[in-house]
């Protein structure tokens, strides 16, 4: 029986196996141990790969065999959620609050016990966002944030982790004009790592992860946006219609 590859704490931050030696169950399981240092997180997302585990576990390491993601020309938006748009209801901004962000993801969800996103995580990731790899998307609704998203921009790649929202349509509104920001800056994907019902509404498809790995492979050694993360005049589009519609 094949076991996922074992990680020694602190070894180079290159060494993974290759990802088509994912474990078929659990789905994707490749590898356990090492560290979150941003060398080996940036090492690990440009090949595909991500971490995702609870306290009470070592770092797992995956690389599922269909990769949910969305290529941005494809994002769709319901009728309802236009309706949201056109309103001006909420404020979206980028990195204003990167670690509260992360803790409002790492909350408690419905039917689902304990968080992914440990201290450990949390650590790993301001590093991340502080040399300007992490990045978040905040919502804001009278001066209180009430959604929003993170994840690791890398070459035109971006790798989305986690949401949170608070009021409805919150973290909706902040993944519409973040998506259509990236597209204005060439970013080709998203990463959405798995299937869910939510990113399946707005465009994101499955992919395999051969398929996948190709596409990074042509993605992220682009130039990606290296100037201050901020939105573009986000009135004009719900003035003019735009992709808001009519």
């Amino acid at each position: 029986m094949r076991r996922p590859y074992w990680i020694p704490f602190n070894s180079d931050p290159y060494d993974f196996p290759p990802v088509e030696h994912a474990l078929e169950h659990p789905d994707g399981l490749l590898a356990i141990g090492g560290d979150l240092s941003m060398k080996r997180l940036l090492v690990a997302y440009r090949r595909g790969i991500f971490p995702w585990f609870s306290d009470e576990e070592p770092i797992l390491w995956w690389s599922p065999s269909e990769r949910m993601v969305l290529f941005p020309e494809h994002l769709h938006i319901s009728r309802s959620l236009k309706k949201t748009l056109r309103k001006p209801k909420y404020e979206v901004t980028f990195d204003q609050c990167f670690t509260e962000v992360m803790q409002q993801c790492a909350g408690p969800r419905r039917r689902q016990q304990g968080t992914w996103i440990t201290q450990e995580m949390l650590d790993a990731y301001d590093n991340l966002h502080e040399h300007k790899y992490a990045h978040s998307v905040e919502t804001w609704y009278e001066g209180e944030l009430v959604g929003g998203l993170y994840g690791v921009a890398i070459g035109k790649v971006f790798y989305g982790e986690s949401m949170f929202s608070k009021m409805p349509d919150a973290s909706k509104v902040a993944f519409v004009h973040f998506t259509r920001q990236l597209q204005r800056w060439g970013y080709e994907l998203i990463d959405c790592q798995v299937y869910t019902p939510h990113l399946a509404s707005l465009g994101a498809m499955e992919v395999l992860r051969e398929d996948y790995t190709k596409l990074l492979d042509h993605l992220c050694p682009l130039q990606g946006y290296n100037d201050k993360w901020e939105f573009d005049d986000l009135g004009w589009e719900a003035q003019n219609g735009g992709f808001y519609g009519s």
